[in-house]
């Protein structure tokens, strides 16, 4: 089975699109990340849904967690506060990441070997360039696993 075989169609968001919508669609989706596009539709990076909540925690949280504790704020007061008005750009690490992207024809080894050495819950799939869907890691193991 190859990549083509096993991609599914998924959403995609612009760089420039809106924070709190791409938070919105992760969100009423379950989906484990959205694969960002450039303007011109090719792929750019994957915004794991886990970055996206490392986004809304205070850094001074991260650092020392006992501190959720005390303060007395709902995470949904946060959602709107943080990402009004951002775009998903601003969401994505600083520091450049390889691209999660398989080739339409890569193999169900070629495509586990990606998403683990990225630790990235999705890929994209391409041909000539192209998204044409998207593998989640519970679509690899659902075709990996014998029922």
């Amino acid at each position: 089975m190859h990549g083509e075989q096993m991609a599914e169609e998924f959403p995609v968001v612009g760089l420039d699109d809106d924070a709190l919508e791409a938070a919105r669609l992760l969100a009423t989706r379950r989906l484990p990340g959205l694969i960002v596009t450039r303007p011109d539709g090719s792929p750019y990076a994957v915004l794991p849904a886990s970055q996206v909540v490392r986004f809304l925690v205070p850094s001074y949280v991260q650092d020392d967690p006992s501190l959720a504790r005390v303060i007395d704020e709902p995470l949904a007061d946060r959602v709107a506060d943080k990402l009004g008005g951002l775009s998903v750009r601003k969401l994505l690490p600083d520091e450049p990441r390889e691209i999660p992207v398989v080739a339409h024809d890569d193999t169900v080894l070629e495509i586990a070997a990606m998403m683990a050495r990225l630790r990235c819950p999705l890929v994209a799939v391409v041909r000539n360039g192209q998204i044409i869907g998207a593998i989640t890691a519970s679509r690899l193991l659902e075709l990996a696993v014998p029922h």
